[in-house]
């Protein structure tokens, strides 16, 4: 899934990988591509994660893993961070997911009654950046679908949603859900039972 989502990249992209499973994405781009991973808490080109026994514990994500520097890696306030994300500068956003509805809304930062650490930077990301990729598996652990008619969790932002990468395939989010390429052994059945609102498939 992570190479998948890797392939979405395109070359001169600035991408901000989100917390989980996203941040393993920076580990499949393709080297040929010019591509700079921008972290909230401070960091501009981040490269992929560290060997183990080589790791820096000074040098963390925005998700507090240790992470590798790049020789044009640049460093600054979170403030600075910020305003590159909420100024439009940041091409492309990787995030997961707790829901996604057929309309493009996202709800990933928190279940209602569990404990909750902050918002993050995500409310923020899917308001400045120019595309929001979503790379979660496609049902939660008790089997309900994250891909729903509508949100029933709080949301991060509305209709911010372009795509979505799960464990059976890829979706263009376009106010309906589409289904533009399906995992290898996974079948039409398998995706629509999977899945809690209607999936457009091609003719």
């Amino acid at each position: 899934m992570c190479l998948r989502a890797s392939q979405e990249l395109k070359d001169g992209d600035y991408v901000n990988l989100g917390i989980g499973m996203p941040t393993l994405v920076a580990n499949y781009i393709e080297e040929s591509l010019n591509i700079t991973l921008q972290s909230e808490n401070g960091m501009l080109g981040m490269g992929p994660f560290p060997l183990e026994g080589e790791e820096d514990s000074d040098l963390i994500n925005a998700g507090k893993q240790t992470i590798t520097s790049l020789p044009d890696t640049s460093y600054f306030s979170s403030a600075d961070s910020f305003a590159m994300i909420r100024g439009g500068h940041i091409d492309l956003s990787i995030l997961g997911a707790l829901e996604v509805s057929k309309s493009g809304d996202l709800a990933n930062w928190m279940i209602p009654g569990k404990m909750v650490k902050g918002m993050g930077g995500a409310m923020d990301l899917v308001a400045g950046v120019k595309k929001v990729i979503v790379l979660m598996d496609h049902n939660a652990k008790d089997g309900a679908p994250k891909i729903v008619e509508s949100c029933s969790l709080p949301l991060t932002g509305k209709g911010v949603v372009n795509t979505i990468i799960t464990n059976l395939g890829v979706f263009e989010v376009n106010k309906e859900i589409k289904i533009l390429e399906l995992a290898a052994n996974v079948t039409k059945e398998e995706v629509i039972e999977k899945t809690g609102t209607e999936v457009k498939f091609p003719n």
